[in-house]
């Protein structure tokens, strides 16, 4: 097809949605499972210019979001010692933690700093041989390339003041774990582009034979996820459950190679506890045994801490699409950008704040 050449056509846009108005028969309900998707689908209505009983349901697509407050903590207790540089994407600065977020470690004279590329905080650790620089290494399976090369690099420079807060997650796990939940209504997925980028689409193929859903890899511009919308509604009108590439321009079944060869080197797959969700076996990276040495849970000591959700945010109903955001009784109450219980809240990719920033405060689609 030749649709996904034209991204700003509201033509193309049009033929698309005419032909899944045309196709649908009956109620379906598609799940994405990117922040950034999410945020497309709400900026741009996609989700108001659906058919009526057509429902988009926003996963577990924020890996911001979906770091456990225990780590948030961790992050916190070591960022706020005086002989710590800690580096981190902006997009976790105001993530609460139990009592205060990043900013408020800055505003008492901690020393974070923002970067836009991991490896800035290595050159940050050559930088400054007195202190202790640490990067805080979140994400899906996306950034973890970039992340584990902050390591090796450490280690080629012989860097003994450079460590990784890893809290890596992977979406296969999360997928069947919603799957799993017998209050899940997914009848099928919009997969992320720029994880298949890295991984390829063969980890999904299992998901479609064992769950009869049909898992569709998209982008992240307007048409790309009507396009994916459009696939996944063929398939569930003829009774099909299929993996399908959207995304070719990116995407490649095998994936990237030198990318996974770097992190199957520096990383091994753990079980990870997931934000609001809780532990999903096998969902997960840390670093392996052979950086263990980078590891600044382990030279913190920081591994005890333990931390409590807020009884008032339902954060880990809307990671897993129980709920919308709206839904919850703090949103945009107890809960903004400006004071918030949760993640998603104040994460580029959270669904909450796609909400609030473009003023959903009635929910759309099917309850």
């Amino acid at each position: 097809m030749k649709y996904l050449d034209e991204f700003s056509n509201p033509e193309v846009a049009g033929r698309l949605l005419e032909e899944i108005a045309r196709t649908v028969t009956r109620p379906w309900a598609i799940m994405e499972v990117c922040g950034g998707q999410t945020h497309t689908i709400i900026r741009n209505g996609i989700d108001q210019l659906l058919p009526e009983g057509v429902e988009l349901i926003h996963g577990p697509g924020c890996p911001v979001c979906v770091t456990p407050l225990e780590t948030i903590d961790r992050a916190l207790a070591i960022a706020a010692r005086p002989d710590v540089i800690f580096c981190s994407f902006g997009d976790m600065i105001r993530v609460p933690g139990t009592a205060i977020d990043l900013f408020g470690i800055k505003s008492q004279g901690g020393d974070i700093r923002i970067v836009y590329s991991p490896l800035d905080a290595v050159k940050i650790a050559q930088e400054n041989p007195d202190k202790q620089v640490v990067f805080f290494g979140i994400g899906f399976e996306t950034t973890a390339p970039a992340n584990a090369m902050t390591v090796v690099m450490a280690r080629r420079l012989r860097l003994s003041n450079f460590s990784l807060l890893v809290s890596h997650v992977l979406v296969p796990p999360a997928i069947k774990v919603i799957m799993d939940s017998p209050a899940h209504r997914v009848q099928g997925f919009l997969a992320a582009g720029h994880v298949c980028t890295v991984m390829g689409t063969r980890q999904y193929g299992p998901i479609v034979e064992d769950y009869s859903v049909p898992i569709v890899v998209t982008g992240f511009e307007p048409l790309d996820v009507i396009e994916g919308i459009r696939r996944v509604i063929h398939q569930l009108e003829e009774g099909r459950a299929e993996l399908e590439n959207a995304y070719p321009r990116a995407v490649v079944e095998e994936g990237n190679h030198a990318a996974q060869q770097v992190i199957n080197d520096v990383f091994t797959v753990c079980n990870r506890a997931w934000r609001g969700i809780g532990v999903i076996p096998q969902s997960g990276w840390k670093l392996s045994e052979r950086y263990a040495e980078f590891d600044a849970e382990l030279r913190f000591e920081v591994t005890n801490i333990v931390a409590h959700e807020s009884a008032q945010c339902r954060s880990g109903d809307v990671l897993q699409g129980l709920i919308k955001p709206n839904e919850c009784g703090a949103f945009g109450k107890e809960c903004t950008p400006r004071m918030p219980l949760g993640a998603p809240m104040v994460s580029n990719e959270g669904a909450c704040a796609a909400y609030y920033q473009f003023r959903r405060t009635e929910v759309v689609g099917i309850q």
